[in-house]
């Protein structure tokens, strides 16, 4: 049996509308999805940038010059880190049990502290003590507390400045600290109760060579039970 003309006539006006509905439906859906890749772009764009800015290897990996003063006086060194490894290369001569050193490598990893003797051409090996090691990441070594003071800045990058209280073996102590916004490297520490500060001048956020700390070749070992103890 055929369809009367008056159902096939209201059968025609409902295809039209679906058809509006669906084109409707596709214009907002591709709207949205335009708006979500436009709101990543824009999010992931200045990271991006920043991240750029800690070179292609690994983001905890630099250089930089450090300026520490202690009771009025002056001490410069260059710093190389990579990860769980320092190295230390001082402009002045550090006395140790069995000589002078001017150059540091410290391994956390090993939980020791390295110091090329040159003259003896050997590498005086002794125990990590965490107080004497230089900071790089919060928490300080005994730290008490911590509270954000507000955005600083430090060696011309961004940072977040707190208040630190310490109680290392009974000696309590203040300090201000700057920790770099983005990698969390500790820029600048300063004592609020005496004479003694440290900082960096300039840092450059690039990969290290892993030689820089390896046992230097033509050196022999020397073990050592003492921790160095060099440090104000």
């Amino acid at each position: 049996m055929a369809p009367s003309p008056s159902a096939v006539g209201r059968g025609k006006p409902a295809d039209g509308r679906s058809e509006s509905c669906r084109w409707i439906l596709e214009k907002r859906i591709a709207l949205v999805l335009a708006v979500a890749l436009l709101t990543e772009a824009l999010t992931w764009a200045p990271l991006a940038r920043g991240l750029s800015d800690f070179g292609t290897s690994h983001p905890f990996e630099f250089s930089a010059s450090l300026v520490k003063h202690v009771n009025g006086k002056k001490y410069q060194a260059q710093v190389f880190a990579k990860d769980d490894r320092l190295r230390l290369e001082y402009t002045y001569a550090i006395l140790t049990q069995y000589g002078y050193a001017a150059i540091e490598i410290i391994r956390l990893d090993k939980n020791e502290a390295w110091y090329l003797l040159t003259r003896q051409k050997e590498l005086l090996i002794t125990p990590l003590d965490p107080d004497d090691v230089l900071p790089m990441r919060p928490p300080l070594p005994g730290e008490r507390s911590r509270t954000l003071v507000g955005e600083a800045t430090a060696v011309g990058r961004a940072a977040q400045l707190y208040e630190v209280q310490t109680d290392r073996q009974g000696r309590v102590e203040r300090w201000y600290e700057w920790v770099d916004a983005q990698a969390g490297v500790v820029l600048k520490l300063v004592s609020r109760d005496r004479d003694w500060s440290l900082e960096y001048e300039r840092i450059r956020w690039s990969p290290q060579p892993s030689a820089y700390f390896d046992e230097p070749l033509g050196y022999r070992p020397r073990q050592s039970g003492l921790t160095s103890g060099k440090r104000s």
